[in-house]
């Protein structure tokens, strides 16, 4: 098929500080075999010199510097705003630290043409050594107010999921026409969840495409004291959004007895994960609604 004839598709590529990571991303971009691609490489205000060695190796990318970290949904929404004003057909949302097959956007395009109601979709994502799987669909679970990784890997054609990760996710312009952009409240974690429960409840469709893979080199842990506290900001924000009036109900027993329980973590734990929880807790008032 003719290059003009191919949707075109925009790679958002959001960096902070990845030095050692951001480059190898965007080769693998660019050594894809979808031919109508344009790649922007948005920076949120690095401070190493990973975004000015990517503008001076990859010159045909488009380049958009922030001046500071404004986080995944303002940072992702700068260059979404950019690429939507240049006609995209589709956006590619990508983490810095992956690595893309050659076929991964093609085949990713290839299953939207085939699926006109699936809005959003996902290549199966593997962990760094290429065989574990790091996300291969999404569930939210409304009783524990968390969202979880679904992790097997026994299917060989699209399915459906309840949310799409913000690592690696197609996005069919309309779905920004019909709910917009991410929700900027959320500054880490939990806006690709948002966005995608807003999309499906506007009657689009969420899949993950196993056809279609990615490697992500994530190292962050899980004990990291800034993850802890964005999750539980951000976790107190989604459910608050988008929770029904049982689930709220039950919500605020269930935050009573988190509380609780965070209140003996800093007596006689005396952690530091203790300290970023009640931090967030404190913070999440100050959030506008």
């Amino acid at each position: 098929m003719q290059k003009q004839k191919l949707p075109l598709v925009f790679v958002i590529i959001l960096n902070y500080n990845g030095k050692n990571k951001l480059n190898a991303c965007i080769s693998s971009v660019l050594h894809s075999d979808y031919e109508n691609l344009e790649v922007v490489i948005v920076d949120n205000g690095s401070s190493d010199s990973s975004f000015d060695d990517a503008r001076r190796d990859f010159p045909k990318c488009h380049f958009i510097k922030s001046s500071k970290n404004f986080g995944f949904s303002r940072g992702n929404n700068l260059g979404l705003r950019w690429a939507l004003e240049k006609f995209a057909d589709f956006i590619f949302i990508l983490n810095n630290d992956t690595l893309i097959e050659t076929t991964t956007i093609s085949t990713l395009v290839a299953t939207m043409k085939k699926i006109p109601k699936a809005g959003i979709i996902s290549p199966l994502i593997f962990k760094k050594n290429g065989k574990d799987v790091w996300f291969a669909g999404g569930k939210i679970d409304w009783i524990r107010m968390r969202t979880e990784h679904i992790l097997e890997n026994g299917f060989s054609t699209p399915r459906k999921t309840e949310y799409i990760s913000g690592c690696a996710m197609l996005i069919r312009k309309d779905v920004f026409k019909k709910v917009g952009l991410f929700d900027e409240r959320f500054f880490l974690y939990y806006e690709d969840a948002d966005l995608s429960l807003r999309a499906s409840r506007r009657g689009f469709e969420l899949y993950i495409v196993p056809a279609a893979r990615i490697v992500h080199l994530e190292q962050s842990s899980t004990e990291n004291a800034a993850k802890t506290y964005w999750l539980v900001v951000s976790a107190l924000l989604f459910f608050k959004i988008h929770a029904n009036i049982l689930q709220r109900t039950w919500h605020v027993f269930y935050l009573a007895a988190r509380r609780t329980k965070n209140i003996y973590d800093l007596f006689f734990k005396k952690s530091r994960t203790a300290e970023e929880v009640r931090r967030a807790y404190r913070d999440f008032k100050t959030i506008s609604f």
